[in-house]
């Protein structure tokens, strides 16, 4: 058989994740200073506002609308100056900005729900929970870089909020996004789940950690498997990655080939570490383990490489 290069699924893998149906056009070769305040003037916009961690939803009469009227937005604290063009979609420009209102002092009609609920409860769709990444992560940065990293300096938002310009020193800084490898290590019937102190008791998911300065994706898998569980691995392929907004960091998602199978587990990263059966994960993902064993929602990308392996012998 003749071996072609994009032979693939219907569906890239990472199109099963949460935060990840992001549909907004985000005509980046389109940025420019003026933007923010031409998007605004539009009728047509609609603003996503953000607080704290929590996103603002309003209630409609039959579940949340993300999005805001910028007089809407206004009255509940943002302002023009800090607010970040995400893009366009079919009803027009769609933007970002933080709330000034405390999630405590907010009317019935509008609810302040933390990024995780939003989508592990499903409160809105496959887009409206992508675009809620691309602003969460966007948003946070912002908020972390305001001086500048070389003179100390206040710095402005430019180009509708993908850069900040230092005004003393003439320093640009631009959005980050933290790459960090998520792995399941994997045997012909087994694989390794790891546990850390502050999981739900019960839950198991893949390894993770951040890719460090002038390492491969592969070396990072590789050195975070030895690292935390003391198992080498051979071969590294890549399956899928996910958009995460805690704050602004994109998984990674790859399998590695075990090398050996005698766990030595870093005590201080790691509560338990452990290989499962096939059979003991889908029981697992079934939520019918014996044991109470269970691994993340459906929406996180550990789900989807323990389901994929799982399922596919």
């Amino acid at each position: 058989m003749t071996f072609r290069l994009f032979d693939a699924p219907e569906r890239e893998p990472s199109q099963f994740v949460g935060f990840a149906g992001n549909l907004i056009d985000r005509q980046a070769e389109k940025r420019s200073d003026a933007v923010v305040p031409v998007a605004l003037a539009n009728p047509a916009a609609r603003i996503l506002l953000v607080r704290g961690g929590r996103s603002y939803l309003k209630l409609n009469g039959s579940g949340f609308d993300t999005y805001f009227a910028w007089p809407e937005a206004e009255a509940l604290g943002a302002g023009a100056a800090e607010a970040i063009l995400l893009g366009v979609d079919e009803h027009g420009p769609v933007l970002a900005a933080t709330a000034g209102v405390d999630p405590e002092q907010l009317p019935e009609t509008i609810k302040a729900i933390d990024y995780r609920s939003v989508y592990t409860q499903g409160l809105l769709g496959p887009p409206e929970i992508g675009a809620l990444a691309q602003a969460a992560s966007l948003l946070a940065w912002h908020a972390s870089h305001q001086f500048c990293g070389r003179c100390g300096h206040k710095t402005e938002v430019r180009i509708g909020g993908y850069k900040r310009h230092c005004p003393n020193c003439g320093a640009e800084h631009f959005p980050r996004t933290d790459p960090v490898a998520i792995m399941l290590t994997v045997t012909r019937e087994k694989c390794l789940l790891g546990r850390g102190a502050h999981f739900a008791p019960g839950m198991y998911s893949a390894l993770a950690g951040f890719i460090e300065p002038g390492e491969t994706i592969e070396a990072a898998v590789r050195r975070e498997t030895l690292e935390e569980s003391g198992i080498r691995l051979g071969r590294v392929i890549y399956h899928a990655s996910q958009p995460w907004p805690f704050p602004y960091s994109l998984m990674i998602g790859c399998f590695g080939e075990a090398l050996n199978e005698d766990i030595r587990r870093d005590e201080a990263e790691l509560e338990d570490c452990r290989w499962f059966s096939r059979d003991e994960v889908l029981a697992a993902l079934a939520k019918s383990h014996e044991g109470g064993v269970f691994v993340p929602p459906s929406g996180a990308i550990a789900h989807h490489l323990i389901r994929f392996w799982a399922e596919n012998p």
